[in-house]
C-alpha cells in the first residue's frame, strides 16, 4: 500500500496542470523512471538521467577487455625486447669477465717468469764460482778441467762432471739446482706466451661480443620506441573506455575511480624490494634465451636500496649495463644492480641494509627504464643463480611476481 501511495503521489505531481504546462515530456520520463524504480525497489531522484541499457554496459565491458588484452600483448613484446637486449649484452659481460681473468693469469705468469729469471741469474753466478774453484784447485787435472770448462751448457757440464767424478756432492747439487731453475724458466716462459696469446683472443672476443650487443640494441631501439608509443596510445584508449564504463555504472568521479582500480591491479606486497616498481621479468629461460636476473620496471630516478650489509666491489661503467653497482655480502655472494641512472657509492665503500646506492635508469642494453637485479656465487659471473631464494631468506618479497 505504501508503494502504491508513493506511486500515486509521484503521478499526481508529475501530471498536475502546472507541471504539465512547464515540461510535458519530462513528466513522462519521470513517471516512467519512477515506476521502474519503485517496482525494482530502487529509489529514484527526480531529474536523474536514465541508466544505460544492459547491452550498452556489456559493450563497454567488452571494449575494455579487448583493449586490456592489446595492452598486455604490447607489454609482453616490450618485455621480450628488453630481455633479448640483456641477453645480447650478457655474452659481452661474460667475455669481459673472462678477459679480466685472463689479464690476472697473464700477470701471474709474468711475475713467475721474472722470479725464475732472477733465480737463473743467481744460479749462473754459482756456476761461475764453481768454474773458478775448479780452476784454482785442479792444476794436476788440467785435461779434465779443460773438458769441464768446454761444456756448452750447464746440463752438459753436469753430465761430464758426473761422469768424471770431478765435482763433490755439494757442487753437483748446485749444478742440479741450476738445471731445475732453468727448466722452470722455460716452463714459465711458455706459460707466459700462452697467457698472452689467450689474452689477445679474449680481448678480441670481448670486443666482438660488445659490438654485436650494441648493434642489437641499435636495431631494437627504434622498434621498441614505436611499440612503446603504441602502448601509450592503447593505455589512453583503455583509460577513456574504462571511465565510460565506470560512469555507466554510476561512479561519481569515473576518472578517480579508474585510477584507483588501475593502482589496485598493479599493487603488491613489495616490502624490502631493491626498488619500488613492477616486476616485469623473472629469472630463467624466456623467449629462447636465459634471463639471468629479475627486472623491476620503474621510472628514471626511483631510489635503489641495498637489501643487506656489504662492501661495494664496483660502481660505474659496466659493459652491457651502461652503469652498474656490484656489492659483495658477508656470505660471499654478490648482488648486481644494472642499467642505473647514477650511483651514490664507490668501490670499497661499506654499505648497510637499506642504504640508497643508486637510482633506476635506462643505460646500456636496455629498452626501457628498469632495474636488473642479479645474484652471483663464487665470484663475479662465476655462477649466477635465481635471486628469489636469496631475497626470501632475508624476508624480502616481490609480491608473488616470481
Amino acid at each position: 500500500m505504501a508503494t502504491l501511495h508513493r506511486l500515486n503521489t509521484v503521478v499526481r505531481c508529475a501530471t498536475s496542470p502546472r507541471s504539465h504546462a512547464r515540461a510535458p515530456r519530462r513528466a513522462v520520463v519521470v513517471v516512467a523512471a519512477a515506476v521502474a524504480g519503485l517496482l525494482a525497489g530502487t529509489p529514484v531522484v527526480a531529474g536523474a538521467a536514465p541508466a544505460p541499457a544492459a547491452s550498452e554496459q556489456s559493450s563497454l565491458e567488452e571494449q575494455v577487455k579487448a583493449i586490456e588484452e592489446q595492452v598486455k600483448a604490447a607489454e609482453e613484446q616490450l618485455q621480450r625486447m628488453t630481455v633479448e637486449a640483456e641477453a645480447a649484452a650478457d655474452a659481452a659481460l661474460v667475455a669481459r669477465a673472462q678477459l679480466a681473468q685472463g689479464q690476472a693469469e697473464a700477470e701471474r705468469t709474468a711475475a713467475e717468469l721474472a722470479a725464475a729469471q732472477a733465480d737463473v741469474a743467481g744460479a749462473e753466478e754459482d756456476i761461475a764460482e764453481l768454474g773458478r774453484e775448479a780452476y784454482m784447485g785442479a792444476e794436476e787435472r788440467y785435461g779434465d778441467l779443460e773438458l769441464i770448462l768446454d761444456a756448452q751448457s750447464p746440463t752438459e757440464l753436469l753430465q761430464q762432471a758426473a761422469t768424471m767424478e770431478q765435482l763433490g756432492d755439494h757442487r753437483a747439487e748446485r749444478l742440479q739446482e741450476f738445471v731445475v731453475v732453468q727448466t722452470r724458466v722455460e716452463e714459465a716462459d711458455r706459460a707466459a706466451r700462452a697467457a698472452v696469446a689467450q689474452l689477445d683472443e679474449l680481448a678480441r672476443k670481448a670486443e666482438e661480443t660488445e659490438r654485436a650487443a650494441n648493434e642489437h640494441l641499435a636495431r631494437a631501439q627504434a622498434d621498441y620506441d614505436a611499440r612503446a608509443a603504441e602502448k601509450a596510445r592503447l593505455d589512453e584508449e583503455l583509460r577513456l573506455a574504462g571511465e565510460r564504463l565506470l560512469a555507466s555504472q554510476g561512479a561519481a568521479d569515473p576518472g578517480a575511480a579508474w585510477s584507483a582500480r588501475q593502482s589496485l591491479a598493479s599493487s603488491a606486497d613489495v616490502s624490502g624490494m631493491p626498488t619500488a616498481g613492477r616486476v616485469t621479468s623473472c629469472y630463467g629461460p624466456r623467449w629462447g634465451t636465459m634471463h639471468q636476473g629479475v627486472d623491476i620496471a620503474a621510472s628514471i630516478g626511483t631510489p635503489i636500496y641495498v637489501p643487506e650489509d656489504g662492501v661495494v666491489l664496483q660502481a660505474g661503467p659496466a659493459s652491457g649495463f651502461g652503469l652498474a653497482v656490484y656489492v659483495q655480502h658477508g656470505d660471499g655472494q654478490i648482488t648486481l644492480y644494472g642499467h642505473i641512472n647514477q650511483a651514490f657509492v664507490s668501490a670499497g665503500q661499506v654499505v648497510k641494509a637499506g642504504d640508497q646506492i643508486a637510482e633506476v635508469g635506462n643505460k646500456g642494453q636496455s629498452t626501457g627504464p628498469h632495474l636488473h637485479f642479479e645474484v652471483h656465487q663464487g665470484g663475479l659471473y662465476a655462477s649466477r643463480v635465481n635471486p628469489m631464494p636469496w631475497l626470501q631468506q632475508r624476508g624480502i618479497s616481490l609480491g608473488g611476481a616470481c
